[in-house]
């Protein structure tokens, strides 16, 4: 999954030891959408060699994908948005207007349009409730 916007937050590195003694780092942003609603969106980076390879400063553009888990404790469910690559910039319109650039062939010519009689149909107003059958079950 990916999401596009701005970097509003860069929240404090968090490190520890894990249970089998393995050090481990996660930096934690916020980024605003750029969507006519903005939404914030909290996600992490997980890994210190992930951090040095995906540096992110506030008011910078980017582009993140991500996975997302959720986990249960103790009867309370958790979720996450762990980030596997942010690029700078937003991509995706590059992405999208790429397409546009290259010649498009000319579309096969369509079969001729049949009237709905010929074909079988009843002449039948679908927005007409006197025209049914009387079985459905629909409350109007």
């Amino acid at each position: 999954m990916e999401v596009v916007g701005k970097i509003i937050q860069v929240l404090p590195e968090q490190s520890g030891v894990g249970r089998n003694g393995n050090p481990w780092k996660v930096q934690p942003y916020v980024l605003e959408t750029l969507d006519q609603y903005p939404r914030k969106v909290h996600f992490e980076v997980f890994g210190e060699e992930r951090i040095k390879q995906n540096p992110c400063a506030i008011d910078q553009l980017v582009t993140v994908s991500f996975d997302i888990e959720s986990r249960e404790f103790n009867g309370r469910w958790y979720t996450s948005i762990r980030a596997w690559r942010i690029q700078q910039g937003d991509t995706t319109q590059a992405a999208v207007a790429a397409p546009a650039a290259a010649p498009v062939a000319a579309p096969a010519a369509a079969p001729a349009a049949q009237p709905m009689e010929s074909m079988g149909a009843a002449n039948v107003d679908p927005f007409d409730a006197s025209a049914g059958d009387g079985t459905s079950d629909l409350p109007f």
